[in-house]
Order: C-alpha cells, then sequence, then structure tokens
C-alpha cells in the first residue's frame, strides 16, 4: 500500500514568522524535496505528516512531495527504489541494518553534517550511525532496554537496585530462596534470548567487540565470548529464570511478573503499558540500568534506533541536509516522541520527554549515562541468517547450558558460511 502526500509551496506561504526568519538566515530552499517513508501506521503517519507540513512552513519556496509506504513492503522495496529512482530522503534502521545500502553505495555519506555543532547533542546514538568511520544517517526516535522489575517485592525483601554483577547476583539469590524465579522471559520468539546476550556480552567485553562479533569479525569460540556465557551461566545454574521459558512469548510471560512469581524483567519499555493495563501500579513497578560487569568496561545499551538518510542517488541534497538538521532538532524531536505521538524517547539531549517515569528514567540512562554507546538488538545488529541462527543457540544455551561448546561451534560454522 502507498499513498502520496504533497505540501504545495502556495498552500503555507503566508505561514508562520519563522519562514521569514529562514529566508533572512539564507536558508531558502526551492526545488523539489522527494521523501519515501515507511511510518504507514496511523501515529507514525501523523508524525511524519506533521514533520513535513511544518518544515514546508519554514521553507515555501519548496515543493515536498511525501510517499507513505506500507512498513513491510517497504522493506521489499527500499533497494529497489535506492537504485533505479531514489528519493531526496528515506527512512530505514541503524547499525547493521543500513550496512547493505551503505557497502552498496546507496547511502549518501553525510560526516559533515555530524561536524556540526548541534550533532554533539546526538552523541549517544553516533556509534550506530557510523560505518567505517563515516556516518550515513541521522536518528529521530528510539526507546530503551532496561530491568524492569516489582520494586515492592525488592522492599519486601530488603533489596536495592543493584549497579554490580555481584550485587545483581546476590539480589538474585535471595529471590530464588523467597521462591520466586528472579527474571521472567518468555524465549519461545528466541529474540528475548538476544537480548539477555547483548548485555552481558556488552558489559563483560564492550560495545566494540559486541558490535564486532555481531558483525562477523569475533571468533565465538574466543575466550571473551566464552567468559559471557560463564556470567550468564551463573544466573541459569542458580535457577534465576522463568521455567519453561521457551514455551512462552514475551507477552505470555508477563502474567508471572504481574503475579509475583517473577520479580523482574529484561525488556524493552514497550513492555510497560501491558503491565500497567495488567494492574500494577507506578509504586509497584520500577526500573534499572543493567548492572556493570567488568569495572573497566563502559555501559552501553541496546536502544533500537530508527533512522532517516538521504540516497546517494538524490537530487536535492541541499535540501535534504537541511531537512534532517530539522529531524534532529531538539525541538522536533520532543514534539514527534511526545506520549500523544510516537510516545517514545528523543535522541537529542536538549530535548525533553513526556512526564512519564519510564520515560524519564531511559531518557536520562541513554542521554547521560551510556558512554559505550548505544547497540540496536542482536537481530538488527547480525545479517538475518545469522541472527536467527544464533538466537536459536542463545536460547538451547538457557535451558541446555551443557550444550554451550556444540552450540559455540555451531555459530562459528555459520560465522564461516553467513559473512
Amino acid at each position: 500500500m502507498k499513498s502520496v502526500f504533497k505540501l504545495a509551496a502556495a498552500a503555507l506561504a503566508t505561514t508562520a514568522i519563522t519562514s521569514t526568519a529562514a529566508l533572512a538566515d539564507g536558508h531558502a530552499l526551492s526545488g523539489d524535496l522527494v521523501i519515501f517513508s515507511d511510518m504507514s501506521n496511523p501515529a507514525p503517519r501523523a508524525v511524519m505528516e506533521g514533520m513535513v507540513e511544518r518544515f514546508g512552513a519554514l521553507h515555501p519556496d519548496l515543493n515536498i512531495e511525501l510517499t507513505v509506504i506500507d512498513r513491510e513492503a517497504y522493506k521489499t522495496q527500499i533497494r529497489n527504489f535506492l537504485t533505479a529512482d531514489a528519493p531526496d530522503v528515506a527512512n530505514w534502521y541503524a547499525a547493521n541494518r543500513m550496512r547493505p545500502f551503505v557497502d552498496a553505495g546507496l547511502f549518501m555519506d553525510i560526516s559533515d553534517l555530524w561536524a556540526e555543532d548541534d550533532f554533539a547533542n546526538l552523541e549517544s546514538t553516533r556509534g550506530a550511525m557510523t560505518l567505517d568511520g563515516a556516518q550515513f544517517g541521522v536518528p529521530y526516535t528510539y526507546y530503551q532496554w532496561g530491568v524492569y522489575y516489582r520494586e515492592d517485592i525488592f522492599n519486601e525483601l530488603g533489596l536495592t537496585e543493584p549497579t554490580t554483577w555481584d550485587q545483581e547476583v546476590a539480589n538474585c539469590q535471595v529471590i530464588v530462596d523467597s521462591g520466586r524465579a528472579c527474571y521472567a522471559i518468555g524465549s519461545k520468539f528466541l529474540w528475548t534470548a538476544g537480548g539477555w546476550f547483548d548485555y552481558i556480552n556488552m558489559r563483560t567485553n564492550g560495545y566494540d567487540f559486541h558490535a564486532s562479533l555481531l558483525a562477523g569479525n569475533e571468533s565465538w569460540t574466543s575466550d571473551e565470548v566464552r567468559e559471557t556465557f560463564a556470567n550468564w551461566r551463573q544466573l541459569i545454574d542458580m535457577g534465576g529464570f522463568l521455567e519453561n521459558h521457551q514455551s512462552y512469548s514475551w507477552q505470555e510471560a508477563l502474567p508471572f511478573v504481574v503475579e509475583g512469581e517473577a520479580t523482574a524483567y529484561l525488556i524493552g519499555n514497550f513492555a510497560v503499558q501491558p503491565l500497567r493495563e495488567a494492574g500494577l501500579t507506578d509504586a509497584q513497578l520500577d526500573f534499572y540500568q543493567f548492572p556493570a560487569i567488568s569495572a573497566d568496561v563502559p555501559l552501553a545499551e541496546d536502544a533500537p534506533t530508527d533512522t532517516f538518510h538521504i540516497p546517494s542517488g538524490a537530487q536535492n541534497v541541499e535540501a535534504a541536509k537541511e531537512f534532517l538538521r530539522f529531524v534532529v532538532s531538539a525541538e522536533n524531536q520532543t514534539m514527534i516522541n511526545a506520549g500523544d505521538a510516537l510516545g517514545q524517547l528523543p535522541i537529542h539531549a536538549g530535548a525533553s520527554v513526556d512526564a512519564d517515569e519510564f520515560l524519564e528514567q531511559g531518557f536520562e540512562m541513554l542521554s547521560s549515562n551510556s558512554p559505550g554507546g548505544v547497540a540496536q538488538f542482536f537481530d538488527r545488529d547480525a545479517p538475518a541468517e545469522m541472527a536467527s541462527i544464533a538466537m536459536e543457540g542463545l536460547q538451547e544455551f538457557m535451558v541446555f547450558p551443557d550444550n554451550l561448546e556444540d552450540i559455540l561451534a555451531r555459530l562459528e560454522d555459520a560465522r564461516g558460511s553467513v559473512y
């Protein structure tokens, strides 16, 4: 499904004093700006159309043509339109998901934008937008991962939020001794196990090693990877995880947290609303950043990030770059990520978030306490074929940890063929 939204210059020529200011500052743009977007669901579509209208008001001599394509269809069409008849701006995703288009020369190097002063406010995602030392897009929204936990149960057991791995393990032992699982997880669809690997590997070996491993440049049988699994096994061997988690989806594991049979869940912020809807109050539910394992390893986070790019075949590069500057501005990111819009997090450190406990905590963490960088998540950072094989192995490890050597050998074989 595709629809086209055209913004005629005349319709907005009289709007906003800001347009006059833009012209006075020498930023007048003209010609056509063609934008392709996958923001097809109702709320994201309204956000996209609103951005186009506001940008058009700033540049009344510019004719903007926005084409919105169904998100799943977009994934199959993007290579074709980037190759045959490229727009000036296109939506996509960060990190390894953009690599095929970077390697094919289909996304423009925009490192010059990232050298501008305001882009320092996007520093938390610079690594996710960087390939081979250059930047190839800009971020407009993301959301945090972390440990969502039953604060009332912590209070009952006399526990505090851990900041180190030793504290995490000690807390888990107290929780297990109380007859509960430390962590809910539903690994039937595999990706939740990928989240656990992401965090333990990034905390053990750092973001750079983790990214290099998922890019195929490190061995799955290395000492570094073995150390990650050894740390993970500490929690498995003490019975820290929900039993039979391989039988549950992530949603099907939520009731164990609601009923107090499991105390915490390593998950994305999208889990908060269903937990609230199931009856947990904000007085019962809280959040903490996954604790440090190696003290000398800077904290990195999973924060799946959506992006805009300038195709190499863009015709109006000047207007495209100005649109990207507009997209990443603090004012715009505050507006589009509000609760009545995307309901997610702005990346710009100078933006603000809605008065929601978990969004505020996530924004503070990602803006101020993720010096190690921002990963996109296991199945975004690794090629699809490798991610599928590897996540099967990760789930198997959680159920049968003694199979580790066989699992690592399989993943190393897959690395040799997939990449």
